[in-house]
């Protein structure tokens, strides 16, 4: 598989034990190129490494701020391999991909492959991956930083952010946070 539009290509795979958990076409893509940033900050795919943290595949899955801890939605047998630039979850069930739309903590069932999902990114960034907001922010700062999110406020599922979002670049963890925290009360599990 050729990736095209790289800003960061994570380090060299430095967690072997995490390689051996993970679906054959994940542990294939991880061990050609340990995780990426994508489009600018549009796709981010995690590595098996221990650092950077924003970048771990392991902490994302097993560590503090593990995403099956921030959602009750997500289980913990699910791969959380990729975000897009809002903070929303790529997961693999098996050799499925589903997507954790973090505002409100519902899962969708992509029905594509992890061979399926990178293609359609490649085709159709914009649209597939919903880059509108990161094209607003790059319209203001020359770059989203290594390891930050877009934060859109008032968030995008509420009615106020018809009237227009304020965007800003937050650590990914932050936003992760801000978003389970939205979500159960969203759901009334706060």
């Amino acid at each position: 598989m050729e990736l095209t539009h790289i800003t960061y290509q994570g380090p060299a795979v430095d967690d072997e034990e995490m390689l051996d958990r993970l679906p054959d076409s994940l542990r294939s893509i991880l061990t050609s190129v340990n995780g990426f940033i994508q489009f600018g900050g549009a796709l981010h795919m995690r590595g098996a490494c221990f650092g950077p943290d924003w970048h771990s595949l392991r902490r994302a899955w097993d560590g503090p701020g593990a995403l099956h801890h921030l959602f009750p939605s997500v289980s913990r047998d699910w791969v959380p391999f990729a975000e897009d630039c809002v903070g929303d979850q790529f997961l693999l069930e098996g050799d499925v991909v589903l997507r954790l739309s973090a505002e409100i903590g519902d899962i969708e069932r992509m029905e594509l492959s992890l061979p399926d999902f990178m293609k359609a990114a490649a085709t159709d960034p914009v649209e597939f991956l919903s880059m509108h907001p990161l094209l607003q922010y790059l319209n203001q700062e020359t770059k989203l930083p290594e390891g930050a999110l877009v934060h859109a406020y008032p968030p995008f599922c509420s009615k106020e952010s018809a009237d227009g979002v304020s965007l800003r670049a937050v650590p990914a963890w932050e936003l992760h946070g801000f978003h389970s925290q939205m979500a159960r009360t969203l759901s009334g599990d706060a």
